[in-house]
């Protein structure tokens, strides 16, 4: 193990937070193995998680879920994942990555058409928490560059998604 290493298995998961922010499934999608897994659970008590759908298997399928079921930034949206606490254990060609992150939703305020009104200064919008959790990731080396195999997103709250 190398500080090269951790930093590169770090490196990982700012690619990956970066590309949910821009909903770029490619990008995100180019981090995870051919088999990579996700998983998303949420918190049923103080150490305790449920799974939430069905895990989302392979780089194309990460690909597929980013551009298919994540729903857009509205005008003036965007989000920021914020993560912290990196804890990286690497052992020879695998890695166990563990960080904690919370999500910001950021809106701004659309410009008035005649300008802003005298007076006003400084940055105009919001920047509010939406969600907390863990990631718990395991990746592996594949030839120079480390991709996700098994990645949980461990949510604080719980998640509703669409009925089936």
């Amino acid at each position: 193990m190398t500080t090269n290493d951790e930093r590169a298995v770090s490196e990982v998961l700012a690619r990956y937070v970066r590309a949910t922010d821009r909903r770029d499934g490619a990008a995100q999608g180019a981090l995870f193995a051919e088999d990579g897994i996700v998983e998303i659970l949420t918190r049923t008590g103080p150490d305790s998680y449920e799974r939430v759908g069905e895990p989302v298997i392979g780089s194309a399928g990460v690909a597929h879920a980013v551009e298919h079921f994540m729903a857009p930034h509205p005008p003036g949206g965007t989000s920021h994942h914020v993560t912290a606490d990196h804890i990286v254990v690497v052992e020879g060609d695998d890695a166990r990555l563990s960080a904690q992150f919370v999500v910001f939703e950021v809106r701004a305020t659309p410009r008035p058409a005649d300008g802003w009104p005298e007076g006003v200064l400084g940055v105009q919008g919001t920047v509010r928490p939406t969600e907390s959790g863990y990631y718990e990731s395991r990746l592996r080396r594949v030839g120079d560059a480390w991709r996700i195999v098994h990645h949980r997103v461990l949510l604080d709250m719980p998640i509703a998604l669409p009925a089936a």
